[in-house]
């Protein structure tokens, strides 16, 4: 049950020696369901074929978005250049014109020339032009201007340039800050002599109409806080068209409908799994157009894919930091702390801007020290600051033990007490430290009362346990006839509420120690959920849990008793810190894993489950016959 030093960090010397040498940057490294996804919604155009982006926390989509259009093209991209044209027959209806793209100034230029040549002398002209451009909408807009002149067009503009393509646009558009106007644009309005009005120049196209043609990602948690968006867009997928609104606000009678503007794209929409779920619950179009998602992973796990490839992220990680290069002796921590985000030994981290940052700091680290390299004490000395800034909390909360006015016991050996493990969220701050339970005993019927949820400071989760290990006492030791000894149990010196079932195997062990009147030694702290067959299960924060334990057996000072009992099911999120490995190494802290209760009450008690069973068994027997003495007034009567 003992576990070995090595076993409490992953192995990160080994993973450091297999770094390739010369690493390709690529952020998109264990993203293999993603990116099939991705290539699924690429091939497929229509109306009904649109995707969602589960981003993730530390994703930085404009590379994610860089790197996707390298690798894959819409099957039905294809990009013009969009103008509106003045109409011959309405001044406040510009017409909507598409033509090659990159042709759009060459275009303006051959529509000048034209109207400055008289009419009869045009046709060699609107020939080339029309074989030169050959857009339908163009030529349209040929023929029915070929016999117009400069006087004919109303206002005083010929057209404007509302998209101009060229090789070097992106396939890819990003709208990431969406408002009606960055995603739709708008039409301005200009007052002349007191006169409103809008024209051509005064057309402002948003990210739908630059993407058009292309792929438009729309970061949905901006889209959906202005819900009259989300129908907008809608209604431009289902209909395929763009109708500009009416320009500004509803009490100004500014007459200016532009033409609508065909609409031929693919959106995906980069959001959170919750935002994802919502919209699938709550919008019944939403499945329809949306049928395609592209779920990106936080993490890499080592036991789907192999290790290598993890370098060539970590190559993209320290490219986009630009700082130092990371020698080989720094790599290890790095890995270390890859692992420590993702909360398991057999998983990586992919939270990009969470690994920049340990760079960059280490970086500065290195900077100041004269050095042109991160080694392997620029990383440490950056973790020994984040734990030094951030523990200030924990350090008070400590300090309260260490001077007696939270008492915890961590030598000796008690009845009825135990040291469970509990994770304190306050203040922005999350840390691990020992919380003390306690159990009675007394004549009864059995029941077992949780002082905490009788005092509504127990949350759900925590009531649940409690009962969950009523029943397994219950169908221990009263299978066939009552028990005649009831029990209460709490958390001593708690004032705000108890959450979580982590402290059940701790809350039974107490019991079955109150029970059995067999002490407990104070110096090893438990935690572990239970079922209701006493096999034991995996708990969150297990880290912090150990090492909120092992600081205060620190500060008093370390007797080689002392420990932590946790569920064998947490043993592939262990990833402690060098000073825990190296006492458990010395034999001067312990570290235990169990499955099941019987394991936990033989390192508690020293007694093996049977012994103790058989001592509760006996006491409730002797219980069994006997009646409890009657007050008096009930003999009289």
């Amino acid at each position: 049950m003992r576990v070995a030093a090595e076993q409490l960090q992953p192995p990160i010397y080994a993973w450091a020696q297999q770094r390739p040498a010369s690493p390709s940057a690529n952020p998109l490294v264990g993203q293999n369901r993603a990116l099939a996804a991705i290539e699924q919604t690429m091939r497929i155009g229509g109306r009904y074929a649109h995707g969602f982006m589960v981003t993730t926390p530390g994703l930085r989509v404009v590379d994610v978005l860089k790197e996707l259009q390298q690798r894959y093209q819409w099957m039905h991209f294809e990009r013009h250049d969009w103008l509106y044209l003045a109409n011959p027959d309405s001044a406040s209806e510009p017409l909507c014109v598409n033509v090659p793209a990159g042709t759009a100034r060459e275009v303006l230029a051959g529509l000048m020339k034209l109207f400055e040549q008289p009419v009869n002398e045009r046709e060699s002209l609107l020939k080339e032009l029309h074989a030169t451009f050959p857009s339908e909408r163009f030529i349209a807009y040929l023929k029915r201007v070929s016999d117009k002149t400069f006087d004919d067009l109303p206002g005083n503009e010929l057209a404007t340039i509302i998209v101009e393509s060229d090789q070097q646009t992106d396939d890819f558009v990003l709208c990431d800050r969406v408002t009606d106007t960055s995603l739709f644009g708008s039409i301005r309005l200009q007052s002349v002599a007191g006169t409103i009005s809008s024209e051509l120049h005064l057309i402002q196209p948003g990210a739908l109409l630059k993407a058009n043609g292309g792929v438009l990602a729309i970061d949905a948690e901006e889209l959906l806080t202005q819900p009259g968006l989300w129908r907008k867009l809608k209604y431009i997928l289902r209909t395929s068209l763009f109708h500009w609104p009416q320009p500004g606000e509803a009490n100004i009678a500014a007459y200016y409908q532009p033409e609508p503007v065909p609409i031929h794209l693919k959106v995906l929409l980069l959001g959170d799994r919750s935002i994802y779920g919502q919209l699938r619950e709550l919008d019944r179009d939403f499945d329809n157009l949306f049928p395609y998602l592209a779920d990106f992973s936080a993490h890499y796990s080592l036991s789907q894919d192999e290790l290598v490839p993890y370098f060539d992220y970590l190559a993209y990680v320290e490219r986009e930091s630009a700082t130092f290069p990371i020698t080989d002796e720094a790599l290890p921590l790095i890995l270390k702390e890859a692992s420590r985000l993702s909360d398991y030994q057999t998983e990586l981290s992919l939270d990009t801007i969470a690994l920049m940052q340990l760079l960059r700091e280490a970086g500065a680290v290195a900077k100041a020290k004269e050095q042109a390299t991160i080694d392997h004490e620029a990383v440490l000395q950056v973790l020994k600051q984040r734990q030094q800034r951030e523990g200030y909390i924990a350090e008070l909360s400590r300090r309260q033990i260490l001077e007696g006015q939270v008492f915890i016991a961590t030598e000796g050996d008690v009845v009825g007490q135990v040291n469970g493990l509990t994770v304190v969220t306050i203040g922005g701050s999350e840390f691990g430290e020992p919380s003390r339970i306690t159990a009675t005993v007394h004549y009864g019927d059995g029941d077992i009362i949780d002082i905490d949820r009788k005092s509504e400071l127990s949350g759900s989760i925590h009531t649940k346990g409690v009962m969950i290990l009523s029943a397994y006492i219950a169908n221990v030791f009263a299978k066939s006839e009552e028990m005649r000894l009831s029990a209460t149990i709490v958390f001593e010196q708690s004032y705000y509420e108890v959450d979580g079932d982590s402290a059940s195997l701790a809350e039974l062990c107490c019991l079955l120690s109150a029970l059995a009147e067999s002490p407990i030694a104070q110096g090893i702290a438990i935690t572990g959920a239970v079922d209701q067959f006493g096999a034991v299960q995996a708990i969150g924060s297990v880290n912090e849990k150990i090492t909120g334990h092992f600081a205060l057996c620190q500060a008093r000072g370390l007797d080689g008793k002392q420990g932590v009992i946790i569920p064998q099911a947490n043993m592939s999120q262990l990833n402690l810190e060098p000073d825990i490995i190296a006492a458990v190494e010395a034999n001067k802290y312990h570290i235990y894993a169990i499955e099941d209760v019987a394991d936990a009450l033989a390192l508690l008690t020293g007694e093996n489950q049977k012994q103790l069973y058989a001592r509760i068994e006996k006491r409730l027997e002797e219980l069994q016959h006997c009646e409890p003495e009657q007050p008096w007034y009930k003999r009289i009567w």
